[in-house]
C-alpha cells in the first residue's frame, strides 16, 4: 500500500547490534573517527601502484591500507603462508574463513607463526598473514587485510576483548566505522568460475562474518550517521549489497530512532 515503510532486510535483532555497535566504535575510537574516514573505493585514486599478485605488491596494498586505517605499520610483521600451513589454525590467535580455512590471520606478539617446518620462533610484533591464494583477488585481499587490521586496532589496542562474543562481527563492523566498507561487503559472498578438464560452473565462498544484509544497513547507518543525502561510492557496491543498502536507506528515512542497547551478533 502506499504510504507504508520499506522493510528492513535485517531482522530487528540485527538492526539494533549494528547501531548499538556504532554506538560502541564511537566510545572506542571518537565519533570524528568516523566522520572524517574517507571511503575507500575500488579505483586508481585509491590505489594507483600496479598490481601483480606478487607478494611486493600485496605489502604495498597492506601498506596503503594501514595509512588509510591509521596503523603504525612499522610496528606490523606481514606474513604470507601457503594454503596447506594447516598450523595456523592450531598456532594463530585469530583467523576468518570457514571450510576453504583462513583467509587471513591477526596474532598478538608471542604467539608462534610458522612460515616452515624450520621456523618455530615466536615473534614478539603483532603479525598479520594472508594465504597465498588470496593475492590472486585484490579486492577479497583488500577485505582480509583491513579486516586483519581492524583486530590490530581492537584487539592490539587493548580495545575489546578476544573473550567478546561479538569481537569478529565487531571488527567487520569497524571496517564500515573506517570507510574499507564497500571491500568488506562486496566480499561478503564472493562467487568464482571454475573450469577443469571435465566440468566448468560456479563457486560461491563466503568471507568474513558479517552477511550481505547486516552490510547492506551498516552502510546505511553510515552514510546517515556522516549526514551524506547521496552517497557516490554507493554506486561501487555489488548488486546484492546495493540493493539491501538502498532499501535500507529507505526505512532509515522514515523511521529516524535512538540507538538502543542490543544483544551480540552471531
Amino acid at each position: 500500500m502506499f504510504g507504508l515503510s520499506p522493510k528492513l532486510p535485517v531482522t530487528d535483532e540485527d538492526r539494533l547490534w549494528v547501531d548499538e555497535g556504532f554506538n560502541r566504535l564511537e566510545k572506542l575510537l571518537g565519533r570524528r573517527r568516523m566522520l572524517e574516514a574517507k571511503v575507500i573505493l575500488p579505483t586508481a585514486e585509491d590505489f594507483p601502484d600496479a598490481y601483480d599478485a606478487s607478494p611486493a605488491a600485496a605489502e604495498k596494498l597492506l601498506d596503503r591500507l594501514c595509512t588509510y586505517m591509521k596503523v603504525d605499520r612499522h610496528k606490523l610483521e606481514f606474513e604470507i603462508f601457503p594454503d596447506e600451513a594447516e598450523e595456523l589454525r592450531k598456532n594463530l590467535s585469530h583467523w576468518r574463513g570457514k571450510s576453504a580455512g583462513p583467509a587471513g590471520v591477526y596474532c598478538h606478539g608471542g604467539s608462534k607463526v610458522y612460515n616452515s617446518e624450520a621456523d618455530e620462533q615466536p615473534r614478539e610484533d603483532p603479525v598479520v598473514a594472508v594465504l597465498s591464494t588470496k593475492l590472486k583477488d585484490p579486492l577479497v585481499l583488500v577485505a582480509t587485510l583491513a579486516h586483519e587490521l581492524g583486530h590490530v586496532i581492537l584487539l592490539g589496542g587493548g580495545l575489546m576483548s578476544p573473550k567478546a562474543s561479538d569481537h569478529e562481527p565487531m571488527t567487520d563492523l569497524l571496517t564500515v566505522y573506517l570507510g574499507l566498507g564497500v571491500f568488506t561487503a562486496n566480499s561478503a559472498a564472493r562467487f568464482t568460475q571454475y573450469q577443469d578438464e571435465r566440468k566448468q560452473g560456479w563457486s560461491m565462498q563466503r568471507l568474513g562474518y558479517l552477511p550481505e544484509e547486516v552490510f547492506g544497513y551498516a552502510l546505511a547507518r553510515f552514510a546517515v550517521e556522516r549526514g551524506e543525502e547521496k552517497s557516490e561510492w554507493a554506486k561501487h557496491l555489488s548488486t546484492n549489497v546495493r540493493a539491501y543498502y538502498k532499501r535500507s536507506r529507505h526505512w532509515l528515512a522514515r523511521n529516524p530512532h535512538p540507538i538502543m542497547l542490543a544483544r551480540p551478533i552471531g
